[in-house]
């Protein structure tokens, strides 16, 4: 015989089996509403779905009711998404709920609201983290099916805009069940590549066809990416998750490519206007700098050494000139009174006295010049110069005036 087990510890149980439970633990649900009523503190909502046949009970807190645009009313039909559990305290069996849409909407659009309002409320969406696109992108990367048309569209959209850009196109399936798996190793390989931006893209389709880019997987890929995504999934209609988490939507795959990339004649123009621009800011610069030049150069002039130099040379000039002119003054002055001391002098030579008749008498044997008859006795032999030479004489005798 087994343990017996308290009440609470069978409730507890029979919860975490049905917590555990891949089918009950993400479930949809489809029946019409029954006693629909919403705590008026609280904001948690108590409701019952039925069928023919059955009722289940039914729970959804407020943070999922707030979500909710209006409140079901009793009779309509409904798809509820949500966790089946029961409430230990009670025993109660019910469906833990977290959506709640119009039963005509079908499951995937139902599972697509679902995802939809997770992702929002984990901020995949917000817009102050989505990324401007490169202006001028390098190298541009491509998820999306090999020979598809959109690969097609998008290659001569970006070969006719921009010719010189690289482009590395990451192949995928796109549709079917391995198709998000692929698109998210795509993205990867893209990721590790070293490109600028990366653009999501495939043709048209139905809701089925494009459900891959509903992909949880897919949208957290695009999420993580390190380089801004935009996408162009389907056609301007068709909004997929991946477009709400991307950081821009195009329309189509071609308007994908032309947002991608700036179109060449206008990038000539721009480089034409820049440099352009770019010639006259230099023009002007080399004008500023050029009438600078000018005037530093008259500034050297002015006070260059060789331009002082000259001007003392010329003044060194006009000082010699000015020197010799003195000279030559003194020399003639000079000359002057050199010419009356001459005269002066030649009036008191010798040789003058001698021109006019006179003589100078010395003794021959010891040369002095006499002046006094007396100094030479008889016998005294004597050296008589005249102007034009000499006598040689012998004193007979002496005697005063």
């Amino acid at each position: 015989m087994h343990q017996a087990l308290s009440v609470s510890e069978l409730n507890n149980y029979l919860r975490e089996l049905l917590e555990t439970n891949p089918i009950l633990s993400d479930v949809w649900v489809e029946g019409e509403i029954s006693e629909f009523k919403r705590h008026a503190a609280s904001g948690h909502c108590y409701f019952s779905i039925k069928d023919a046949e059955a009722l289940l009970r039914a729970v959804m807190w407020r943070s999922a009711a707030a979500r909710l645009s209006t409140l079901p009313r009793p009779g309509e039909a409904v798809l509820v998404h949500g966790y089946v559990s029961i409430y230990p305290q009670r025993g109660d069996l019910q469906l833990y709920a977290d959506m709640l849409l119009p039963a005509g909407v079908g499951m995937l659009h139902a599972r697509y609201e679902e995802l939809k309002a997770r992702l929002a409320a984990e901020g995949l969406f917000n817009l102050d983290r989505k990324r401007p696109l490169p202006a001028r992108p390098g190298r541009i990367g491509i998820v999306t099916g090999p020979q598809s048309a959109a690969l097609h569209d998008m290659l001569t959209v970006l070969g006719r805009r921009c010719p010189l850009v690289e482009v590395l196109v990451a192949p995928c399936l796109v549709q079917g069940e391995r198709a998000p798996e692929s698109i998210v190793a795509a993205l990867t390989s893209l990721f590790q590549a070293g490109v600028d931006v990366i653009i999501v893209a495939r043709g048209g389709g139905s809701l089925e066809d494009l459900w891959s880019f509903n992909d949880e997987a897919v949208a957290r890929a695009v999420f993580a990416s390190p380089v801004p995504v935009i996408t162009g999934v389907g056609h301007e209609t068709d909004t997929t998750i991946v477009d709400l988490v991307a950081d821009l939507r195009a329309p189509t795959p071609s308007a994908a490519a032309e947002l991608v990339v700036p179109d060449m004649p206008e990038l000539v123009a721009e480089v034409a206007s820049a440099r352009a621009r770019l010639d006259a800011a230099v023009g002007a610069s080399l004008a500023l700098h050029r009438d600078r030049v000018v005037e530093a150069i008259r500034l050297v002039e002015r006070h260059a050494p060789l331009r002082r130099l000259d001007r003392e040379r010329q003044q060194v000039d006009d000082l010699v000139r000015r020197l010799e002119h003195s000279v030559h003054a003194a020399v003639q002055l000079r000359g002057v009174a050199l010419a009356g001391l001459t005269g002066r002098l030649q009036i008191l030579s010798p040789h003058a006295t001698l021109a006019r008749g006179y003589a100078v008498v010395r003794r021959t044997d010891t040369g002095r010049v006499l002046t006094d008859p007396l100094q030479a006795p008889p016998a005294t032999p004597l050296t008589i110069t005249l102007r034009d030479g000499e006598l040689h004489a012998t004193v007979d005798k002496a005697g005063s005036q």
